[in-house]
């Protein structure tokens, strides 16, 4: 089973950007990759997800026009560029691939002034 590594998370002011990156143990190209986050007393919600070669993808309401997914199979890496961060932003961010249900250990993004 692929392993899902995040990083990149961490502590930044609203209006701040952050960029998360997920490695993977093994190949992706087949499969869709999925981010997810978690707040505290939240349930995990979709963030946002890419399909194999980046032609479809989708966003959660609350981060469309401020979060990219990007992803290079190549690498086996998947990214997510979030832009105007808010307070509300604040969670566990999760790579996902759920074709095999593999997740990540996760990694915190928190935003505060």
């Amino acid at each position: 089973q692929v392993q899902l590594v995040e990083s990149g998370g961490g502590l930044v002011e609203p209006g701040d950007s952050l960029r998360l990156s997920c490695a993977a143990s093994g190949a992706i190209d087949k499969w869709y990759m999925d981010w997810y986050r978690q707040a505290p007393g939240k349930q995990r919600e979709l963030v946002a997800r890419i399909s194999p070669a980046s032609t479809d993808i989708k966003y959660g309401e609350s981060v469309k026009g401020r979060f990219t997914i990007s992803r290079d199979n190549a690498k086996q890496m998947v990214y997510l560029q979030m832009n105007s961060l808010r307070p509300d932003d604040t969670a566990v961010y999760y790579c996902s691939m759920p074709t095999f249900d593999s997740w990540g250990q996760g990694t915190q993004v928190t935003v505060s002034s």
